[in-house]
């Protein structure tokens, strides 16, 4: 095997993790290209590491000084969306890896699924965003959708060699975040910087928050529903705040199976990359000696209504996921600005879902014209 592969985001978390995957299996993959939003510096750096044949820096500013150093390597360097469509559909890539972050990475996702490229999707406001649109592309044009996070990659593995054994849930699990202990009162008074600690995991700016409100569990609920083909009244969230059991399946005979390990990304990330085989590595294990204590709760929908409003927004279908996940990156980007207290996001989401007009079967420019139009009710709703 000698998979070649096109990193979308790789400057990101789960783009910097997957190339640790790559230098952890020599011989077992090559790097086609990589692609980065702002990022010109490390972009640079793995490039001459990797020598792709081609590198985005979707930063138009950053153009020039990425082309300066690396086309004296011989290393293509383009910059823009257009780019990013373009360069997924070249012949010397066999998988996108799909760790872009945010509704940014639907357009190249698309672009790569109707060239026929199997996907490794870390960007799950994809399947948020156009679920249905994207698992029917997928399956017009032959192509595996192998989920990376975590907990679709535990759901994955519990139902394989599964096909005809019916479920009766899904059960995601999900950390609660810094915050899974505090009362409404106190979190009126939490700032960014204390939302991006979180107890387990290392993440991005962005999905660190998306956990601390619980979104990213929502958006984890709507992305279940499209890549395992289940109805939102199957998929159950329970917090597990040790992250050690990733998620569960149960059947309908009352079996349940889990998938366990560690809280790093590397293994579901090498998992979907060599799927259907199982790759050694040297990454650490995890110890049941110490570590006995694994527990398990409902979440707080009160308190953290942004797991109910993603329910909702499943629940109606048509555009109102795409509505969410806009309002969403708009209310974020907000706090960690110091521009909206934590509380106030779920607030500003809510109601830009009811002032956006509901689209039963939205196409593709229904859904461009839907996350702009949601993006610009959010800010007026903010300032």
């Amino acid at each position: 095997m000698n998979k070649k592969l096109a990193i979308l985001g790789s400057t990101g978390s789960i783009g910097n993790q997957a190339l640790e995957v790559v230098d952890e299996n020599p011989g077992l993959f090559s790097v086609s290209i990589l692609t980065a939003n702002n990022n010109a510096g490390l972009l640079i750096k793995q490039a001459l590491k990797y020598k792709p044949r081609e590198v985005v820096i979707a930063n138009s500013q950053k153009y020039g000084q990425v082309k300066a150093v690396l086309e004296k390597e011989g290393i293509s360097v383009s910059s823009g969306m257009g780019a990013l469509q373009q360069v997924v559909q070249r012949d010397d890539v066999d998988m996108v890896v799909a760790a872009m972050v945010g509704y940014a990475g639907l357009l190249p996702v698309i672009s790569a699924v109707k060239a026929g490229k199997n996907i490794a999707l870390a960007n799950k406001e994809t399947l948020v965003v156009a679920g249905d649109l994207i698992t029917q592309l997928c399956h017009g044009n032959n192509v595996s959708l192998l989920p990376v996070d975590s907990e679709h990659s535990a759901i994955f593995q519990c139902l394989v060699g599964e096909a005809k054994n019916s479920i009766e849930k899904i059960l995601l699990t999900c950390s609660g975040g810094p915050f899974r202990e505090y009362p409404r009162e106190k979190l009126e008074t939490v700032d960014a910087k204390q939302a991006l600690v979180h107890p387990n995991w290392n993440m991005g700016n962005k999905i660190t928050i998306d956990s601390a409100t619980l979104m990213n569990k929502g958006f984890e609920v709507i992305e279940a529903r499209w890549l395992f083909g289940i109805q939102p009244e199957k998929i159950e969230v329970v917090v597990h705040p040790q992250s050690v059991v990733h998620s569960m399946v149960q059947f309908t005979d009352g079996s349940v199976k889990a998938q366990m390990g560690p809280p790093d990304m590397r293994f579901p990330i090498q998992y979907a990359l060599c799927y259907p085989e199982r790759v050694s590595n040297s990454f650490p294990r995890f110890s049941f000696n110490g570590n006995t204590a694994l527990t398990f709760h409902s979440p707080d929908t009160n308190i953290f209504r942004n797991l109910a409003l993603a329910y909702e927004a499943l629940s109606k279908g048509g555009n109102y996921a795409c509505i969410l996940n806009a309002a969403n990156e708009v209310v974020v980007d907000a706090f960690l600005h110091n521009k909206i207290g934590f509380l106030q996001m779920s607030d500003v989401i809510e109601q830009t879902m009811s002032k956006i007009a509901y689209i039963a079967k939205p196409s593709i420019e229904d859904y461009i014209a839907c996350d702009r139009e949601a993006r610009v009710k959010a800010r007026e709703l903010i300032f």
